[in-house]
């Protein structure tokens, strides 16, 4: 199995020495970024898997700096576990607002902290092996899941490739998997994430408006992924 790579980003030598040497005994690569702006940097020159991003850094604070990676084009689209201090819910929403995928708060264990990476790394394999249909068309899309490529049929006659995350790609799988019916945000944390889902259920919320932005003509107003008040999402399409 190929070395996996990890980008902390923590601008205290002490946590960023022990995250580094936590890892490091369970067989990752791990480079250390000490500010915001070294973090974007060393993102392009690294490619991580997993990005362990502290929420207060000095040049650009964690927020901003997630933000812009989740704008950059990357082939492996990382995984990125936010941390935080403070321990408010208005951090970890605001942090799983901005593109991340988990957040662990401050004073943490070795041992948590090993976990949560090991959940993220296992996030991608989960849809492969529970759904065998490897294409998936409507009228509008159609998903190949072998080869991760979405393509959206556009009312001019044309196609477009959609620039999806992993996760983004594999929410829209779910969905289009079985149109019509309804996912409750606890069915699609499971089918996407399973007993490795550490944090709270609100962060399915913000991955449904950032594939909306994706798939959408206008995301105000969503033709094909349809919130159903109180009960979930679905995703209507005619076939």
């Amino acid at each position: 199995m190929a070395v996996m790579n990890i980008l902390i980003v923590e601008d205290e030598p002490e946590i960023a020495q022990l995250i580094q040497e936590t890892l490091a005994r369970e067989g990752f690569d791990c480079r250390i970024a000490r500010d915001g702006l070294a973090a974007l940097r060393l993102f392009q020159d690294y490619s991580p898997d997993v990005i362990i991003l502290d929420l207060m850094l000095p040049q650009l604070d964690g927020l901003e700096v997630c933000t812009r990676i989740r704008q950059k084009p990357n082939p492996k689209d990382p995984y990125i576990l936010m941390l935080t201090a403070k321990g408010e819910e208005i951090d970890r929403i605001i942090g799983l607002s901005t593109g991340a995928d988990d957040y662990l708060v401050k004073p943490f264990s070795p041992r948590e902290l090993v976990a949560r990476v090991r959940a993220l790394l296992r996030r991608s394999l989960r849809l492969g092996e529970e759904n065998p249909q490897s294409i998936h068309k409507t009228q509008h899309f159609q998903l190949n899941l072998d080869q991760h490529i979405a393509i959206r049929s556009l009312e001019t006659g044309f196609e477009e490739v959609l620039d999806l995350t992993s996760l983004e790609f594999n929410l829209l799988a779910t969905l289009i998997s079985s149109p019509g019916r309804v996912w409750s945000r606890s069915q699609l944390i499971d089918r996407l994430w399973g007993n490795d889902f550490f944090g709270d259920d609100r962060v399915v919320d913000t991955h449904i408006r950032r594939l909306r932005k994706k798939v959408e003509p206008d995301p105000a107003n969503p033709l094909f992924i349809k919130t159903v008040i109180g009960l979930g999402y679905k995703f209507e399409d005619e076939t």
